[in-house]
């Protein structure tokens, strides 16, 4: 697919804060387009949000989706945009030899701390998801866990997925999607989330996603939308800090759905809660010849 964003391209400097931190983290900072820019100012402030309470500590999506999978002798996995570091967090406890990457440095700072608190080790290194800095066929494993729609080209961290992993490897990657052939919600809910959230990229039906993987030589073992229950909108909206105006603007689209966005999505109140379903995509994925 095409990307979404139109300013995707276009080179920013990291803002000098951003700077400091990644160097207080020993990691050069990486040259950012205004879409990665966006995602790592956004994430680096709200870091301290994402922490062991989060809904993403609860990793048994990942158990599910990864089952059978044994862990090689001296396994590495990669784990891109690992935010808080659950699935990092997950990985070291099955054996894994982990590495986390994330474009927020402090985000980093908190993966590497749970990891630690845990008993176990954790590399971890700064980079937009686009721009991988490991050389070809470097692991075994690389995962990406609800982060995907922050991405400003799916397809150029597709094509670094594929070039990190060794023949025979797998990628995992579980993100919100958007319900098979239903563009008036796919529409609905790029709008809604794009106010909640500015970092917001785009939610990749199940079809692109399954392209682009096969696109760059990747064979698909595992493609399936499974509905997920959110947390109540206002969760959301403190997690995202998302500003008063856009608060409004959400709460009116919510008010004024359509019945077949609202029915699609399970959008309904819960003790005076806003709560909705994600289509959430669980894609598995083998490396079996050279990229493209």
């Amino acid at each position: 697919m095409k990307d979404s964003n139109p300013a995707a391209n276009r080179s920013l400097v990291p803002s000098p804060r951003l700077s400091a931190i990644a160097l207080a983290t020993a990691d050069p900072s990486p040259a950012l387009d205004e879409a990665q820019a966006a995602s790592a100012a956004q994430f680096d402030r709200q870091s301290d949000r994402y922490g062991k309470s989060h809904i993403l500590a609860d990793t048994q999506d990942v158990a599910a989706a990864l089952a059978g999978l044994a862990v090689p002798p001296g396994g590495t996995a990669l784990d891109v945009a690992t935010g808080g570091g659950h699935t990092a967090l997950y990985l070291a406890r099955l054996g894994w030899r982990v590495t986390a990457g994330d474009i927020a440095p402090r985000m980093l700072e908190n993966a590497r701390r749970l990891v630690e608190e845990a008993g176990l080790a954790l590399d971890t290194k700064l980079f937009p998801a686009e721009a991988m800095p490991f050389g070809d066929r470097s692991f075994d494993l690389v995962t990406v866990r609800v982060a995907p729609h922050h991405f400003s080209s799916p397809e150029k961290f597709v094509a670094e997925v594929a070039r990190v992993l060794k023949p025979g490897g797998h990628f995992l990657l579980i993100d919100g999607s958007v319900p098979d052939n239903d563009p008036a919600t796919e529409a609905w809910l790029h709008e809604v989330e794009k106010w909640r959230d500015p970092s917001h990229g785009r939610f990749l039906s199940r079809a692109a996603w399954e392209a682009l993987v096969k696109a760059r030589g990747l064979a698909v073992e595992r493609s399936e939308l499974n509905p997920m229950k959110q947390p109540d909108l206002q969760w959301y909206f403190e997690t995202a800090a998302t500003p008063p105006e856009n608060r409004g603007k959400v709460l009116a689209a919510v008010r004024t759905v359509p019945p077949s966005v609202r029915a699609a999505l399970k959008l309904g109140e819960e003790d005076g809660r806003v709560v909705w379903w994600w289509p959430r995509l669980t894609l598995l994925a083998r490396r079996e010849k050279a990229p493209l």
